[in-house]
């Protein structure tokens, strides 16, 4: 029994990972409408950041991502799409909050987390990358300071 649970598991995380994205309607930080399973960046891979103002981790895995970013844009071609969980009493403190951080992600709005909920997700910070193809093969939780190291590493990975 506990083979077939492990099994079972292993499967889950492998239909997921490989899994391409839900279709959501949100909005950008100026009102156009974006569909998230249309998100793509040219054929090459993005990274999908779930984010909240009031989450600290959050703000500062965002804040390191953006030290390097420009770098990371150069080397790989990479495009970054932060996605705000912030409610809606609360949407008009992201574009002040990546105003003043200085972000120049393409921010997304999901005020009733239903792109977070498409996918599974249950904290935040949380982090996907999709290759060229649409198809997510990287996922990770939360944020320890050098973090998005790991990440770039998986961008290289995917851009040899």
């Amino acid at each position: 029994m506990k083979r077939v649970f492990i099994i079972a598991a292993l499967l889950a995380v492998v239909s997921t990972v490989c899994a391409q994205l839900p279709s959501v309607t949100l909005k950008d930080l100026n009102g156009k409408t974006v569909n998230t399973a249309e998100l793509k960046n040219g054929g090459k891979p993005f990274i999908i950041d779930f984010f909240a103002t009031w989450c600290k981790p959050c703000n500062r895995e965002l804040d390191a991502i953006a030290e390097v970013y420009d770098e990371w844009k150069e080397e790989t071609g990479v495009k970054i799409f932060a996605i705000s969980i912030d409610q809606a009493q609360n949407i008009n403190k992201v574009k002040p909050l990546v105003d003043n951080h200085g972000w120049e992600y393409d921010v997304l709005l999901d005020p009733n987390s239903d792109f977070k909920r498409a996918l599974g997700i249950q904290m935040i910070p949380y982090v996907l990358i999709v290759d060229g193809k649409g198809q997510i093969v990287y996922k990770h939780n939360g944020y320890t300071d050098g973090a998005e190291q790991e990440l770039i590493e998986k961008v290289r990975e995917l851009v040899k």
